[in-house]
């Protein structure tokens, strides 16, 4: 989701990436009832590796680099579009509680409720304080201090998080579609929050919303055809993360010990391996996409021109396919199906897309969001005739 009116394509290239990516881990995940019946294979296992924990933490990265967009584009005509961005929110926050009614693994909601800390921040002027920032975020400190206090009996670190217990996932697979709308209500929006709570993913966004502030702020996007070598240099930094996470994973895991600290140091590396490999991933999208490789990902600016419409409408199409009050597929697909449907599904979406834009200024829930933010519904979603080609 961008801002401003200097659009870089790259970015939203990526930011369609990023927004196949989830469509891929959501398809695997059955839109989160697989996790019913789990049967891993190398489908699941190869769409895991690619985007699990990555393709939404290139979305927070983006979000970050949006909002610093917006104030400085707001700063240069001397104005502050702070009580702007928090409307911005709040339309988001709306749109993110309503789709995860429909699909409880939403993730504006999210955005929305965490991008509040990016306020505040904006008045850092020092980059590197924002760096510093960013890595207290990513080191994981609630997770490390959930292993100690675990690990000498202290009883809340000993409590198992809320998202291990059932949260009416067999009701999203067999319930008719009031009792799904109830249930993602109250129980699935719970385990939700309790998950990015819990399981570090909430202060990993902090630190990636801050490290899209930097990015924005350096220019490191806009001249990304002049700074290979720092593209080069992030690449290789994202890489040893993760080979590093990885290699002390496998030395130190799997220990004995009690649950939530064999628990919270699984997740530590599994959190550091992510953000490695989201890094890694960005860096090389950003060197291929400058080189002769890169023009068939042009493919991608389309979708990541209207991810909000998309991303929503995956759950308004493959909900009823999945779930309990529609076709009921969940545990009548294999993986392999699941993979090659979600390909073809973002296919059909980069058409519609590319279509879209031929007419059309915005997607149609990026219409709403902006139009709803600026309190001006005047805004033209159609082009004018001479703009159409």
């Amino acid at each position: 989701m961008s801002a401003g009116n200097d659009r870089i394509d790259m970015v939203d290239a990526l930011r369609g990436f990023a927004l196949f990516g989830l469509l891929m881990v959501h398809c695997v995940e059955r839109f989160e009832l697989y996790w019913l019946a789990p049967h891993p294979d190398p489908w699941f296992d190869a769409i895991f590796a690619l985007f699990s924990s990555k393709a939404y933490a290139i979305f927070a990265l983006l979000f970050g680099f949006s909002f610093a967009t917006i104030m400085a584009n707001e700063r240069a005509r001397g104005g502050d579009a702070t009580r702007r961005f928090v409307r911005r929110l709040l339309v988001l926050l709306v749109i993110g509680t309503l789709h995860g009614i429909i699909y409880r693994g939403d993730i504006l909601q999210v955005l929305a409720v965490i991008g509040l800390v990016l306020i505040p921040t904006d008045g850092i002027r020092l980059n590197r304080t924002l760096l510093i920032l960013a890595a207290i975020m990513l080191v994981q400190l609630p997770l490390l201090l959930r292993a100690w206090a675990a690990s000498r009996g202290i009883g809340w670190a000993e409590q198992t998080p809320l998202y291990w217990s059932d949260t009416g996932l067999g009701t999203v697979a067999s319930g008719s579609l009031p009792e799904m709308l109830a249930v993602n209500l109250w129980q699935g929006m719970a385990a939700k929050w309790s998950f990015y709570l819990e399981n570090g993913r909430a202060v990993e966004i902090v630190g990636l919303f801050l490290v899209g502030m930097v990015l924005q702020r350096t220019a490191l996007f806009a001249r990304a055809g002049e700074e290979r070598k720092a593209w080069t240099a992030i690449m290789i930094a994202g890489a040893t993360l993760w080979g590093i996470a990885f290699l002390a994973e496998s030395r130190t895991l799997p220990i004995e010990g009690p649950v939530m600290v064999v628990d919270s140091i699984t997740t530590l590396f599994t959190r550091y391996r992510a953000v490695g490999a989201t890094f890694f991933q960005i860096a090389l999208f950003v060197l291929v996409w400058h080189s002769p490789l890169g023009r068939p990902l042009a493919v991608l600016v389309p979708a990541g021109r209207m991810t909000l419409t998309l991303y929503v409408l995956q759950s308004l199409v493959f909900t009823p396919v999945f779930y309990g009050f529609g076709l009921g597929l969940h545990d009548g697909l294999s993986n392999r199906a699941t993979v090659l449907i979600g390909i073809a599904a973002f296919a059909v979406q980069i058409v519609l897309a590319t279509l879209w834009f031929k007419a059309f200024r915005f997607g149609p829930l990026e219409w709403l969001w902006r139009s709803s933010t600026q309190g001006n519904w005047a805004t033209p979603l159609r082009r004018l005739p001479q703009e159409q080609g």
